[in-house]
């Protein structure tokens, strides 16, 4: 049996890194900064993805794909979008390599195979989708265009951690062209609501809503929502975003379309994006010393079904009397795993099993078949009883919905035990260089200078203005300025 996990209490970055690798998520790649996501991770990951992908679908979305790379002349087009991606930017500049005649064995970049136009590996895919739907978009009759595409982007980051910021990454991202400047915003906080109801109802997440200031916006969107989740380290994690992008693309690209009135205008535009960071989310919201802890809507393997055994006779008696009860919870749409492997014992099974966050654990053995009983153990609070095999059916299924409720209320309980409400500096640098780190709710006065100072003096940011943020009068925590709203504040991923 491997060595226990790192404390998380005692080192959260550790202890985060090695339950990724233990509970065979993913882990690095041969390619610097890049991760191989493993199929027990990849699994969390299609849930995810099959969960959103209906969610888009029930709202009018369609998926398309588009291609990985960017002619850099396109890719200038929105010169807002293109500065703030530029240092990210892999570029290709050649398409075919040769033999070395100085190093047998070895290949040369061919200078002859110098492409006429570099292109750029997308880190975000508006560029090569706004010069298309320049083609595609005539009239107010091809609108709204709804498109989404699940795809890979690279953006080259130095410092690299599994899940929370690789070089390559897995995400969505949705692209749409509306008539008008209101269609357009109603569809951005549509999408941001649509990655809240996610968050909530299957990551079991609690997240803010909100908007983020001038100085976090994305680059090219007049104004940019998002979702901030808390950690059990209390570090805030932005956990999906949503644009407004006004007519800058359009402009940039010249997508003009006929309206109604018979006049010539520029469309409206939104995008909207979440990534394989919501599995670093996922892992750190939950997860304790054992290993994960998974809400039962995402896990791959909602419940185990661990025999206990000795001989192949015993083995049988017991898979007769499980085997009815598989089927039966497979028929209610539970994933379940049967392990009869002998490889390992119960106990190590048992481990490896809460390691992965497997969300309900049923044992049984030849004395449990003579009193018709059977144990069932829970993830979550790691609470185990005896009940009737007649019952394993219905009290499963109900201790599956009690679970993701559980999980969920935990987080919010936790959140408001590390959500700070503060008026002054003094406090707020209290709690900034506290080991209790939380969101910290204070007012600003608003400008990006100030936004900025706070950053350099402190490593906190500005995660968002709530959208549910009511007027109160106050001053600015670091300048004295009036301020007329609160806003969060904390450290980030």
């Amino acid at each position: 049996m491997s060595k226990s996990l790192p404390k998380r209490s005692e080192n959260y970055s550790e202890w985060y890194n090695e339950l990724v690798k233990r509970a065979d998520l993913a882990e690095n790649s041969a390619v610097r900064g890049c991760m191989v996501i493993k199929p027990y991770g990849y699994s969390i990951w299609e849930k995810m993805q099959r969960a959103l992908d209906d969610m888009f679908k029930e709202t009018g979305h369609e998926n398309a794909y588009f291609p990985l790379f960017v002619p850099k002349s396109l890719f200038e087009a929105e010169e807002k979008n293109a500065e703030g991606f530029a240092k990210e930017c892999a570029v290709v500049t050649h398409y075919r390599l040769k033999n070395n005649p100085d190093k047998p064995g070895k290949l040369m970049v061919d200078p002859e195979a110098k492409l006429e136009e570099e292109l750029i590996v997308r880190p975000t895919s508006e560029a090569i989708i706004w010069s298309t739907y320049k083609n595609w978009i005539q009239s107010y009759r091809d609108l709204p265009l709804l498109i989404n595409q699940w795809a890979n982007v690279v953006r080259w980051e130095m410092r690299t951690r599994l899940f929370l910021r690789t070089a390559e990454f897995l995400w969505q991202e949705g692209h749409t062209a509306h008539a008008s400047q209101e269609e357009a915003i109603e569809e951005t906080e549509k999408m941001i609501e649509v990655y809240a109801t996610f968050a909530e109802q299957f990551m079991a997440v609690p997240v803010v809503r909100g908007r983020k200031s001038a100085n976090e916006r994305f680059a090219g969107a007049e104004e940019t929502y998002c979702i901030e989740a808390m950690m059990q380290d209390g570090r805030a994690l932005q956990a999906g975003t949503s644009h407004f992008l006004g007519q800058n693309f359009a402009k940039a690209f010249d997508v003009k379309f006929l309206s109604k009135e018979n006049k010539q205008d520029y469309v409206w535009g939104t995008s909207w994006g979440v990534s394989t960071r919501l599995m670093g989310a996922l892992i750190m919201a939950h997860s304790d010393d054992e290993g994960l802890i998974l809400p039962p809507k995402l896990a791959p393997i909602q419940v185990v079904i661990v025999p206990i055994f000795k001989g192949e006779e015993q083995l049988v008696q017991i898979t007769e009397v499980i085997n009815p009860i598989v089927a039966a919870l497979k028929k209610r749409g539970i994933s379940v795993k049967f392990d009869t492997s002998d490889k390992q014992s119960p106990g190590f099974k048992f481990a490896q099993y809460e390691l992965k966050g497997v969300p309900v654990r049923l044992a049984i053995g030849a004395r449990d078949l003579g009193n018709g009983t059977v144990e069932i153990a829970r993830r979550d609070t790691k609470v185990k009883a005896t009940y009737p095999i007649d019952s394993v059916i219905d009290t499963v299924t109900n201790l599956l919905e009690d679970i993701q409720t559980n999980i969920y209320q935990r987080a919010i309980d936790f959140r408001a035990s590390h959500t700070f409400k503060v008026d002054t500096w003094e406090e707020f640098m209290t709690i900034i260089e506290s080991e209790e780190l939380g969101f910290i709710s204070a007012h600003w006065d608003g400008t990006p200078e100030t936004e900025e100072k706070i950053k350099e003096l402190t490593k906190a940011t500005i995660r968002c203005i709530p959208l549910n943020a009511v007027e109160e009068e106050g001053t600015c925590i670091l300048t004295g300025k009036p301020s007329g709203r609160r806003v969060v504040f904390a450290k980030a991923y």
